[in-house]
């Protein structure tokens, strides 16, 4: 188990973050053992005539059989608007000592692929993460990112509703908050603990965690978990139709405003129902405008859900109709 030991003051600099570099390095697990991630397996089908041209054997050399990975590819996210140009500039400006001492921890030595002088070894690294970004995440990052900010606007709502205490221990099963200390059950792994400074620790959802995991050697430090809605991820949206409504304001907006029983933004909208993000943006202005959806600004993203009005003209006594707003909208859960 590892122990995360909170002050109050690190409970109030909890901070979620969106790492494009760190997903990127959790995935090569998905690389090494594909069937390791059900969930990404449409993916990894999607970019495999890409990634025959990535450098295989330098990717490979950054992870071991036990699927570690060196702490510089688990990067702390500086907001939910981590940008991967900035990372891998930080990468290619890493200490060299720092580097080869990182591979070494994981590997017991310094692996073939990057064997030579380090400043070769690093431009080498930073080129394969380039490539591989380029080629296998660039084309579906909107996609995965929109279930990642997702993920964070849930978790903040989780918190305004039911408390830090409820979002902490919702994260993962194998993650618990007993209201000092955040324990992560990490099996075969037994790391000890670390001390939470009063800037607190980084939360940070991933597609590539079937579990949870950390970051110890990040400042502050890093807890990785499995963002919801994954199995939506690569499936267009299905709702229900009520024809009633339908007739009152038509097909598409009716399937918008049942999805929104959950918030969403435009861009997440049109993600999942394969249609452009403007065709979305102007049938839920419509029903923004008509008293159907609230509207709140999330960072640089408009997070719609339905209002009061919204929810009374979608509800229906038919039986039929009947679902789960959350399982609907592509959030429900995934077991673990």
């Amino acid at each position: 188990m590892f122990r995360f030991r909170l002050t109050s003051a690190a409970l109030g600099g909890i901070r979620f973050g969106i790492s494009p570099l760190c997903e990127m390095g959790l995935s090569l697990s998905a690389l090494k053992e594909p069937g390791r991630y059900p969930l990404q397996l449409p993916w990894l089908s999607r970019t495999a005539r890409a990634r025959e041209r990535i450098d295989h054997d330098t990717l490979l050399a950054l992870i071991d059989d036990r699927h570690w990975l060196p702490d510089f590819l688990s990067p702390r996210p500086s907001s939910p608007l981590t940008r991967i140009e900035d990372e891998l500039d930080a990468l290619a400006r890493i200490d060299q000592r720092a580097f080869v001492r990182q591979l070494e921890q994981i590997h017991g030595r310094t692996p073939a692929p990057l064997a030579g002088p380090p400043a070769q070894a690093v431009r080498k690294t930073v080129e394969a993460l380039r490539d591989y970004w380029v080629l296998c995440f660039q084309p579906h990052w909107t996609r995965m990112r929109t279930i990642l900010e997702a993920d964070v606007v849930y978790r903040g709502r989780q918190i305004a509703q039911s408390g830090l205490h409820a979002m902490l221990n919702d994260l993962a099963p194998v993650v618990s908050f007993d209201g000092r200390d955040v324990i992560v059950d990490l099996a075969e792994r037994v790391v000890g603990s670390t001390d939470v400074g009063d800037d607190g620790f980084a939360l940070v959802p991933t597609m590539f965690e079937d579990s949870a995991d950390v970051s110890s050697g990040t400042k502050p430090p890093m807890l990785m978990y499995p963002a919801r809605g994954q199995a939506a991820l690569w499936e267009t949206e299905r709702v229900p139709d009520q024809p009633a409504v339908v007739a009152l304001i038509g097909q598409v907006r009716t399937r918008l405003l049942i999805a929104l029983a959950a918030p969403a933004s435009s861009t997440e909208l049109a993600v999942r129902f394969e249609v452009t993000t403007s065709a979305v943006n102007q049938h839920l202005r419509v029903l923004h405008a008509g008293g159907l959806l609230t509207a709140a600004r999330h960072g640089r993203s408009m997070i719609y859900l339905q209002s009061e009005l919204g929810t009374a003209l979608v509800a229906s006594k038919d039986s039929s109709l009947s679902h789960n707003p959350t399982t609907q909208a592509g959030y429900s859960r995934r077991s673990t």
